[in-house]
């Protein structure tokens, strides 16, 4: 069981983003992983004996090496993107291609970033593509399914070198004082328990959709 366990391969997408770079650290360090791969428009600035980096287009996905578990970490703002369109073709379409493209290569485990009050008939934009896409990816096969959906992630927003995004340190000030006065599902979250929630969930392979809110992330 051991050897089995430690022969397991996992795939990443979106490495070098704020929850995807916890993902990927954590990954590398786990004995139950003997290979990793990350797939992006850019590789992190990571070397490990265990990682292969593809820099590739998201839109445009080559045929991905055989993998057993995925995790995708992808995700952007309107800001930054520039559109909605932008948005969704980052948060639903490259999601969406990812898995699909994972699922194709053998993947039967998908852990998925999305966020609080992702609803697919929500009225807000950003919460109604968060939504659709989960719907997407729990159409595709998958045995297991793990959606977390945090709230606010605190992290180092500056090293994302992503303009538009300094105004988000700003409201993360904002809202660690008011912390204290908000249910558990709406307080900040660090990068690190998101992924750490992610990677757990997705390794004891819960058959079906598991979907873990913020509150349930937020273990010291």
């Amino acid at each position: 069981m051991a050897d089995q366990a430690a022969a397991r391969v996992a795939l990443v997408a979106g490495a070098t983003g704020l929850v995807g770079r916890e993902v990927l650290a954590a990954l590398l360090a786990d004995k139950a992983y003997s290979k990793v791969h990350c797939v992006g428009r850019r590789a992190p600035p990571v070397t490990h004996r265990k990682l292969t980096c593809h820099t590739v287009d998201l839109k445009a996905l080559p045929a991905l090496p055989p993998v057993d578990d995925v995790y995708i970490a992808l995700g952007t703002t309107i800001k930054v993107a520039g559109s909605q369109a932008a948005f969704r073709a980052v948060d639903y379409e490259a999601v969406v291609a990812v898995a699909q493209a994972a699922r194709a290569s053998g993947a039967t485990k998908l852990g998925v970033v999305s966020a609080m009050g992702a609803n697919p008939r929500s009225a807000v934009f950003y919460n109604r593509v968060k939504g659709e896409m989960q719907e997407a990816v729990c159409k595709l096969g998958f045995d297991s399914v793990v959606i977390v959906q945090p709230s606010f992630i605190a992290g180092d927003r500056g090293s994302l070198q992503q303009p538009g995004r300094s105004a988000e340190g700003w409201a993360l000030s904002a809202m660690r004082w008011l912390d204290p006065l908000v249910p558990a599902n709406y307080k900040t979250i660090r990068a690190e328990q998101v992924a750490r929630a992610l990677i757990g969930a997705v390794k004891a392979g819960q058959p079906g959709v598991q979907r873990i809110l913020s509150g349930r992330m937020q273990a010291p």
